[in-house]
This record gives structure tokens, sequence and C-alpha cells, in this order.
């Protein structure tokens, strides 16, 4: 008996032990590996009617996810200056803490958005990146600051249009940057030779510089995949999808595909073999990647020239990154058509219209739980759902957040409607979904034992 305690603590231990594994940060795009995918335990099986919110804490206009790490929370946003005409302003970094939503720390910087197109000229895209004790963020218009996550300071920064001679695209800078090893791999669209440079994480020295920027930089997300024994960089760019080799820059091969006006914006997504892209007017390219070199095969592409529902014929994703299960491939088409591929041979298999509103670049983020998926649309719900080769399936949906930005888009029938939407991907990390919109960030709980 007396040994009771001592047993009752070790349990205490061993089950705080536990909870801890199964929790997890979102430090990046993406989260971990920039994968999409939730491994924590003890989540909700069933959305609640209303989510339980932790905090809401304001800021401003933006299309930057957060990022989750150590504790803190890091976002960007942006605030047009009152009396400008020309749509100069302040873009913002921001450290919040994730328990309470305190802002820990924030640092400015001035910056115009003159050069981009006034519709969308509402804040930074890309989701910070952290590492360690450092965060790595870039604005709208090229300006990459490497800070201390505990105090904001800047430890190094680099200037894009400055440095590079970078030519900021109509819709803003969106790659984020990703860290490996002792190496920032980032796009910077430099000229002539630099639309991809590795930077020491630690100084800001570029280690290599490769692919020559052609007629834009492009918005696509670079990710390193392990495929044919080695660890590839995959940059999807306007002219063509590449794989280096993150340590060197060195090219690994090569498929050359143009893309209309240049918005390569869905991350290549992989499974297995297959490694797939897609875009918006031109539909989506598959290739099989080597077992046993760096290589791959293409295996088929979309052949419409049309973002028209009537005319597209494989994926044509604008923001919203397919997924890849098994055979199957699945995403969200130009005019919001969820739809399903066989993923051997580009074949539609079927199309639902019940996941995202059928509209022009109709917008859902899908991140993988379990035997599941989480996706928030661009109209602001939650969803848990499955995707099967016979259809798609909800299993339950909440409200997360109001939609606040500003879409004035085509419907499919040619008509101009002006949509309210939310174009911000969120993080998954200790329990919580951390979303934002143009006028607050939240913490809300999934956990099953907080309902």
């Amino acid at each position: 008996m007396r040994n009771i305690p001592s047993l009752v603590g070790a349990a205490a231990i061993v089950a705080g032990t536990v909870a801890a594994v199964s929790a997890e940060d979102w430090p990046q795009w993406r989260g971990a590996d920039r994968l999409a995918v939730w491994n924590e335990t003890g989540i909700v099986e069933e959305l609640p009617d209303e989510l339980r919110v932790a905090w809401r804490t304001p800021i401003r206009s933006g299309y930057s996810g957060p990022a989750v790490a150590d504790g803190r929370i890091f976002i960007t946003d942006w605030m047009e200056d009152p009396e400008s005409r020309t749509l100069d302003g302040t873009e913002r970094a921001l450290a919040l803490d994730e328990r309470t939503g305190e802002v820990l720390w924030t640092h400015e910087w001035q910056t115009s958005y003159r050069m981009l197109s006034v519709a969308y000229a509402v804040g930074p895209r890309a989701t910070p990146t952290v590492d360690g004790d450092r965060v790595y963020v870039v604005g709208g218009t090229g300006r990459l600051f490497c800070f201390d996550v505990e105090t904001g300071r800047v430890l190094w920064e680099k200037d894009y249009v400055a440095e590079y001679d970078t030519s900021v695209p109509v819709w803003g800078i969106v790659s984020a940057p990703l860290v490996d090893g002792d190496r920032l791999i980032t796009v910077v669209g430099g000229e002539p030779d630099a639309l991809v440079v590795a930077f020491d994480k630690h100084t800001g020295e570029e280690i290599w510089r490769a692919i020559e920027t052609g007629t834009e930089m492009g918005y696509a997300q670079p990710v390193i995949y392990e495929a044919g024994g080695v660890r590839q960089l995959i940059i999807w760019h306007p002219q063509a999808l590449a794989s280096l080799d993150p340590e060197t820059g060195e090219l690994y091969w090569e498929q050359p595909w143009d893309v209309s006006m240049g918005v390569t914006v869905a991350t290549p997504v992989r499974s297995g073999d297959y490694l797939l892209v897609s875009q918006f007017f031109n539909g989506s390219m598959m290739m099989r990647l080597s077992q046993d070199r760096p290589a791959a095969t293409h295996l088929w592409q979309g052949r419409s020239r049309s973002e028209l529902p009537g005319d597209t014929d494989t994926i044509h994703a604008m923001v919203t990154t397919p997924i890849i299960i098994g055979d199957y491939v699945y995403g969200v088409d130009s005019y919001g058509e969820l739809r399903a591929l066989d993923a051997r041979t580009g074949e539609r298999l079927w199309m639902s219209p019940d996941m995202t509103a059928q509209a022009r670049w109709a917008t859902a983020f899908l991140v993988r739980h379990e035997d599941r998926y989480f996706v928030n649309n661009d109209d602001g719900f939650l969803m848990t759902a499955q995707f099967t080769p016979e259809g798609y399936v909800e299993l339950s949906r909440t409200r997360l957040i109001e939609p606040t930005g500003s879409s004035g888009t085509r419907t499919p029938h040619g008509r101009i409607a002006a949509r309210v939407i939310n174009w911000s991907h969120p993080a998954y990390a200790n329990g919580h979904i951390v979303h934002r919109n143009d006028r607050e960030i939240i913490r809300a709980s999934l956990r099953a034992a907080d309902y």
C-alpha cells in the first residue's frame, strides 16, 4: 500500500508524456515537411455546432497563414497608409502567445503594392517558416527577414528587388522559405539565373542559385521529396517542373510545361511514385518518379486550353492543392467543382458541387487526419470529409471564421458576382486550429475533451 502514491505519480508522468508526444506544432506552410498531414490524437470525431474559441486577437489584412512553434504563433499582415493614393503602406510580422493570443512582438517595414493587382493588394501571402530560435518571413514584394523568435530582432534580411533585380509578379510574392539543414531555400525570381536561391540560414550569405528566370517567377511553394534514392527539391515554375539537388542546386530532371499567366499556385503533391501539379488554365500534369535514380517520366496531362467547366478535362486547380489517395486524385476545379481522377490516366471519375461554392477560383484547403480530412473552404466553413473513388462523403461541418476578403469574379455562367472569401490556410497544432481573416486571428479547440 505504501507504493500506491508512487505508482499513481508514475502513471501520471507516463500519461503526461503520451499527451505531449501526441501534440505537435505547425511550423510552416502545410505543416511538417509541407505534407498537410495532422498526426495528433484525441481530436473530435464530429465537429461541434459551435467551436470553442480560446481567444481572438485583432490583426490587419493579409492572405498569409499562421505558423505555430514552441508556444508562439507567427503571422504577417498589411495596412495601407491612410493618405496613400498609390497603395503605399506597411507590412508587419507578429509573434503571439499561443495560449493567450497576446502579441509578444511586432516588426514593421514600409513597402508599396502599386505593382500588384489592385483587387488583391490586401497583404502578405507567404506563411512564416519557423526553425528553432529563428523565423523566416517574406513579404508580398520580396522583403525577406530572419527574426529571433523571442525578441523579433532582425538577424539578417534580403530585398529581392534591390539585390536580385526581381520583377514582382502581379499577384505578389507567395513562396514561403524552406529550411533544409543549414540552407534556407527561397524562390527569388532573380535575373537572370536566380529563380531559386539557397542562403545560409544563419547569415543570409548566398550558397547557390539555380534556374533561369523566364517570363515570371510563379507562385508555387518549394518542397523536398525523397525519391530515386536521393532527396529532390521540386520547383514548379511557369516554364517547367524541375527537380534539383537541394545541397547544390544541380538539376536532376526537368519536364517543360508552359503555364498561362504564370499561375503555378497549387503545391506539387507526391504520393508513392506519383508527382502531380495542377493549374487553372491547362489542368493537371502527372509524373512518375523513378525508384532507382533521380528521374521521372511523363504519365499524362490535361489537353484543355479553357478554364470554363464545360471545356475542362482533368482538374484545373487555382489555389487548392489536390490530394492523391492510392491511385486516385481529388481536387477543386476552376469553378468550384470537386473532382476525382484516376491517377494512372487522368480520367475523370466524378464531380461534386457540395464542398465549395460554384464560382471562379473557389478554394478549399485539405489536411489529412487519420482516415479523414479536415477541410476549410473559402466561405468560412470547417468540415471533416472522406474522398473515395465512388464519391465525396461529408462527415460534419461547422462555421470556422467570417470571410472578409473580396473577389469580384465570374460564375460558371459568365455573370459577375462579388464573393466574400477567405483564402488563408489555417494551422493545426496542439489540439487547436489557428486561422485568420482580415480582421482577427483566432485559436479554436478541436480536442474531444473540450466538448
